[in-house]
């Protein structure tokens, strides 16, 4: 029998794990699923791989004369994608870059003045993905590449790296009572009506709602928005208020809604972001040329 690539993957994630919870946990399947794929892979060679008890897994030696085989085949089928994607990413020589909101302190056009130097014959293709797409395309392929506020679900899934870190502000209705105030304490705000993003966005969500910051106290939510427009349009009708990161608040200025920075909370983290298996060469000089035009700390 010829084994599958994805054959040799559980089998490899097994071998360094030695523990069946471990290396499913690892490979996002279920323990039986993976038990029952290692126990066809070993119906297929004839041999077993693993010795089990209760208690320990152990390579056999039929496991151990794979083990390092395996991983050259796996290293060279990735290889392989590596090459195929760079050659069809190259005939179309459009990176397309998920966000959800847009991203402030000219960090957008600096970042396609980097890339096209690094990229002469590419361009980049700006894809605004709702809120209830916490990873703005990445999981479902739709997006090579996004740019994304911490934390979001799954996030350990994908390979993060923070560019950026800016206060967070706080958007009001014009004639609200905080308005006039040239900053405002988180205090005052707890008992505000805040505008949530979906439940799918999980712990940003709660970023962006302060809750670990309430020590406690509920939130009253006045409305679940799914994207930018609609947030401001919510302010602006008073149906709550909502935090925004520092360089967010000149992009989103609308008639009727006012910014004003919050004291008393952490600030926010923007990151460059990409499905942890995706090593396309242009990628790296995709972040590379993030890296570039990212803005220093606010």
């Amino acid at each position: 029998m010829d084994a599958h690539i994805r054959d040799l993957r559980y089998f490899l994630a097994t071998a360094e794990e030695l523990n069946f919870t471990r290396a499913a946990a690892r490979l996002f399947i279920s323990q039986p699923a993976l038990s029952k794929q290692i126990r066809q892979l070993e119906e297929g060679l004839r041999v077993q791989l693993f010795r089990r008890d209760r208690r320990t897994v152990a390579l056999t030696a039929a496991g151990t004369a794979l083990l390092p085989r395996a991983r050259e085949v796996v290293a060279r089928w990735d290889e392989a994608q590596r090459a195929v994607s760079d050659a069809a990413a190259a005939e179309a020589a459009v990176l397309t870059l998920g966000v959800s909101t847009s991203v402030g302190r000219g960090l957008l056009p600096a970042l396609r003045a980097r890339f096209a130097e690094l990229r002469p014959n590419w361009s980049v293709r700006v894809r605004q993905v709702p809120w209830d797409d916490a990873t703005a395309g990445l999981a479902d392929g739709g997006t090579d590449l996004a740019l994304l506020w911490l934390p979001f679900p799954e996030q350990e899934s994908f390979a993060v790296e923070v560019v950026a870190t800016e206060p967070r502000w706080v958007a009001l209705p014009a004639g609200h009572r905080l308005a006039g105030a040239a900053e405002i304490p988180f205090a005052a705000l707890l008992d505000e009506p805040f505008l949530a993003l979906p439940e799918s966005a999980g712990a940003l969500r709660d970023h962006w709602l302060a809750v670990p910051e309430r020590g406690g106290r509920p939130v009253r939510i006045g409305a679940v928005v799914a994207g930018a427009d609609e947030t401001f349009e919510a302010v602006a009708e008073g149906l709550g208020v909502v935090l925004l990161a520092a360089g967010n608040a000149a992009l989103y200025q609308r008639p009727g809604v006012v910014a004003r920075p919050v004291a008393g909370l952490p600030p926010s983290r923007l990151a460059v972001v990409r499905r942890a298996d995706d090593h396309r060469t242009v990628l790296r000089d995709a972040i590379e040329a993030v890296r570039q035009a990212a803005p220093a700390d606010a």
